[in-house]
């Protein structure tokens, strides 16, 4: 189950990266080109908050019961002293869920805005702070080259 799970939470990431990337840039040229606020802006929306709260329950998951890096890592003594035990078992579940909280108050604010412009300029920050959390927080493969950008 436990690999299963890592599997799943590995391989959507890519998910949520596309669906955050394509949204962001959306947003920008909307803003900035002034275009109308059509279906596909908000569907592109819907899906990268939806994908991101997916991986926050696959993720939470792992932390609670299957992963030795999750909360069995940080019921460990000096779990806060050791760099990968602290962010697997603190930093980036919290940051996680924080990223996910903006990108689903951007889609509440997003429409509740009747402007299109001003829904492209706000799915542009809340989506774009979002993605800037979860770029930060994704234990790549080039910060640490242990780490496999695609699991099997």
């Amino acid at each position: 189950m436990y690999t299963t799970l890592l599997l799943l939470h590995s391989w959507s990431r890519w998910l949520v990266l596309g669906f955050g990337l394509i949204a962001v840039y959306r947003g920008y040229v909307g803003w900035t080109g002034h275009q109308p606020f059509v279906r596909a802006d908000n569907s592109l929306g819907a899906s990268f908050s939806g994908f991101m709260w997916l991986q926050v329950i696959i993720g939470l998951g792992l932390y609670f019961g299957l992963s030795p890096w999750g909360l069995n890592a940080m019921k460990q003594a000096g779990a806060m002293k050791d760099p990968t035990k602290r962010f697997f078992g603190l930093e980036h579940v919290v940051v996680m869920i924080l990223a996910a909280i903006v990108a689903q108050i951007g889609r509440v604010v997003i429409k509740k805005t009747a402007d299109a412009t001003a829904k492209h300029k706000k799915a542009f920050a809340y989506f774009g702070v979002a993605l800037v959390l979860v770029l930060i927080m994704i234990p790549w493969g080039l910060w640490n080259p242990y780490r496999p950008l695609f699991r099997y």
